[in-house]
């Protein structure tokens, strides 16, 4: 028990029968009440972490935007949570954007992501005018050219970039790896090809960059060394092109 005590988070507690307790609430009689499985999920926990990124990232860079990964879980009422508490929302799927939309989330605030966006997928963000489409590879980039041609408006966009950092964690979690399936290669010229196209391309209007090295990462040296090799890559872009990144996303994990 004195374990078990040390690895609960300071909003849960044993009570005096040996039961789990989350704020409060006995998960035993949870369970009793709506069966199980069960997912619990403390309200005001989800807001206090939504506050302390927000306002973490706004001391720091006034115009920074955090995101809530939509697949951690995502209700409507999740959604509603995330917008009240000021984050944006990455989606990966058009179930997910359904979601979304349904709760009411603010449209420009929602960027698409996903390395195997359908045709229909996209014509559904389209329609619903999201904020940004995160774009994994130029097939999909050039499907994305021709669908928003089709509706007469242009593709918001940021670019994934692989810069190849290994993140200290789990292989099957990496994804910023040089050999990564995900995003444009920074090198062999990969990445750079992919910003010349998405410059030229008559219905895509490319806002920046987006790299993800991986998840549950706790080593931070892994961060420093992507924002070096993305701020490089800018630098590099802004001397070939002329053109100035706006927006650099710079992933969770």
């Amino acid at each position: 028990w004195k374990l078990m005590r040390e690895l609960l988070r300071d909003n849960m507690e044993i009570n005096h029968q040996g039961h789990l307790v989350i704020s409060g609430c006995d998960v035993t009689k949870l369970a009793a009440i709506y069966g199980t499985p069960l997912y619990i999920l403390d309200e005001v926990l989800i807001r206090r972490a939504c506050r302390e990124y927000v306002t973490s990232f706004a001391a720091l860079f006034e115009e920074s935007q955090v995101l809530y990964a939509g697949k951690a879980f995502l209700t409507t009422g999740m959604c509603q949570i995330i917008n009240e508490e000021g984050l944006g929302l990455d989606v990966v799927s058009g179930g997910e954007l359904y979601t979304a939309l349904a709760s009411g989330f603010p449209k420009e605030k929602i960027f698409f992501h996903g390395n195997n966006k359908s045709p229909e997928e996209i014509d559904f963000a389209l329609e619903a005018d999201i904020g940004c489409f995160v774009v994994d590879n130029l097939w999909e980039l050039e499907l994305l050219n021709q669908k928003a041609k089709a509706h007469q408006r242009r593709a918001r966009v940021l670019l994934r970039i692989t810069p190849g950092v290994e993140a200290h964690t789990h292989v099957y979690v990496q994804t910023g790896q040089l050999d990564s399936k995900f995003g444009f290669g920074l090198a062999k010229g990969v990445a750079m090809e992919a910003v010349k196209r998405a410059l030229a391309a008559e219905f895509i209007d490319w806002l920046g960059l987006h790299c993800h090295i991986g998840s549950q990462i706790l080593d931070l040296e892994c961060y420093s060394v992507a924002v070096d090799l993305m701020f490089d890559f800018m630098a590099q872009i802004k001397e070939e092109t002329g053109r100035e990144v706006r927006i650099l996303d710079l992933g969770g994990g």
